[in-house]
């Protein structure tokens, strides 16, 4: 009996079921497992339920149950934030994850909904599934975590992100799913025609890549990671101890080339900007001759901004970059002042509305390095920010506290996250950690040098070269999302006879 009809004669209930199932275990392609192929034979598996239910209304419910299994297991992490205070914030982390999970798993849902009434055939499914990860990354503040594309990263398909982006990736996942389905399905040849693209692209991208490998006599980039837990940073009593650690870091004599930079993570300096003399004072002596870009918090008035800024070799602030792509209940709460009287806070505010967001993307100068695209923390996990600039840049700047992520799987993602931004860009990446990972990241999204999680030290790492500009740099996710369009409204005129294909005789 083939695999569609043993599906069909499933109940309701099972097909159900066995959807949540196939989507947690497609979770295992996401970092740090990384394994690909569970990714393909998931999406294989729901595609398959989605066509043996009996109209688009079942379809969508397969997908909403596959999707809330996918984005439970893959978004777990997303609990660690609240038991930093969990006194004030513990009881919202299940409600947290059930309700990211089946609001995430509404986007598959209506994948599976569209594919259906479409006619359930490969193209809408794999148009479907593009389609609903770029209104994931754009609509509303956006949220593109765990896009199934991102399995691909570990793997020599991360280079086509330089041509198609994050949304290719999740085509060339979804193709090799519909693929995969009909061959379990015997029908082989069709089968291996729907795979043959995604097996192209695997067989060509080892020639294919550019070499990204730093050049000899590359300046050398110092990277600071002094691992303070989350709920021990702000602690009076281990502020001072976080700071010296820093400190001692920055001032370690190098074990090769002077390093032309020294970059600390995201609000590694406890004091808000304007009374932070004494400290950056302590940082210049302790740099010499070196420029360092560090995070800290602004206050300008009343607002409070994430900021960067970078410290020249006498001490001067020379540059000033605030964080503009905020988290939602994170770093920001909307109608925040009147939820704070119900004890409600954004995670990284003290009061009220949190954080006030920056003025958009901008590049800041690094002197010999040239320009660098700053990017604190959420930022770089979205494509229209990283690729939101007026001049391109030399290299992309990322500051992160990953410890809110905690130490298993969410640290990972988002690492695996720039990784695909560097790529899709044609740049390199300095990126530093509170806890890791820091990592030199090259234009082809190859770690080259990096600090593992949980572990406090600095490392010395030569900058990689950046490559021309990519396609996807000029284009941006425009044409993936147009085809798509085009393979969706031409699958729907076919089901519904607004296309009529000749038969064949």
């Amino acid at each position: 009996m083939l695999a569609p009809q043993r599906l069909s004669h499933l109940s309701p209930r099972k097909r159900l079921a066995l959807a949540l199932l196939a989507g947690a275990v497609g979770a295992l392609g996401q970092a740090p497992v990384g394994f690909w192929p569970a990714t393909v034979l998931s999406l294989a598996l729901v595609w398959g339920l989605g066509r043996a239910t009996p109209g688009w209304r079942w379809a969508g419910l397969i997908g909403l149950a596959a999707g809330t299994g996918y984005f439970a297991a893959s978004l777990f992490w997303i609990v660690e934030p609240f038991f930093v205070d969990a006194a004030r914030d513990g009881w919202m982390a299940p409600f947290a994850l059930v309700f990211l999970a089946l609001g995430m798993g509404l986007f598959w849902g209506a994948a599976l909904a569209m594919t259906r009434a479409a006619g359930g055939g490969a193209a809408a499914f794999i148009a479907a599934f593009v389609l609903v990860e770029a209104v994931r990354t754009y609509a509303l503040t956006g949220f593109p975590w765990a896009q199934v594309g991102h399995a691909l990263v570990s793997s020599p398909l991360l280079y086509w992100a330089s041509w198609t982006g994050s949304l290719g990736l999740t085509a060339l996942i979804a193709m090799a799913a519909a693929g995969l389905w009909h061959l379990l399905s015997r029908r082989v040849w069709r089968g291996l025609a729907i795979m043959a693209l995604p097996a192209v692209f695997y067989v060509a991208a080892g020639p294919l890549a550019p070499d990204t490998a730093p050049r000899e006599g590359a300046p050398v980039i110092r990277l600071v990671q002094p691992n303070a837990p989350q709920h021990e940073k702000w602690d009076p009593a281990n502020i001072r101890i976080f700071f010296e650690r820093q400190i001692s870091f920055t001032a370690a004599p190098s074990e090769g080339p002077a390093p032309a930079l020294i970059v600390w993570p995201e609000t590694a300096v406890p004091w808000p900007l304007d009374d932070a003399r004494p400290a950056l004072d302590a940082i210049t002596r302790a740099a010499g001759d070196t420029p360092v870009v560090l995070g800290l918090q602004r206050l300008d008035g009343v607002r409070y901004y994430n900021s960067l800024i970078r410290l020249d070799a006498g001490g001067a602030v020379t540059a000033v970059y605030d964080k503009h792509h905020l988290v939602p209940f994170g770093e920001y709460v909307p109608f925040g002042n009147f939820l704070e009287n119900l004890g409600i806070y954004g995670l990284a505010a003290n009061e009220g509305h949190g954080y006030s967001a920056g003025p958009g993307p901008q590049v800041i100068d690094l002197g010999a390095l040239g320009q660098a695209l700053p990017l604190i923390c959420y930022e770089g996990v979205f494509p229209q920010d990283v690729g939101g600039y007026d001049e391109r840049p030399d290299l992309l700047l990322l500051i992160t506290n990953d410890a809110w992520f905690g130490q298993v799987s969410g640290p990972y993602q988002h690492l695996a996250q720039a990784r695909l931004r560097s790529a899709e860009q044609g740049l390199p990446m300095i990126r530093v950690a509170n806890t890791g990972v820091s990592a030199m990241i090259d234009a082809g999204g190859q770690v080259r040098a990096h600090l593992p999680l949980g572990e406090a030290g600095w490392i010395d790492a030569p900058l990689p070269p950046a490559l021309p500009v990519t396609p996807y740099a000029r284009t941006g996710d425009t044409p993936v999302i147009l085809i798509s369009l085009i393979l969706l409204a031409f699958s729907w005129l076919r089901c519904h006879g607004g296309l009529r294909v000749a038969p064949r005789n």
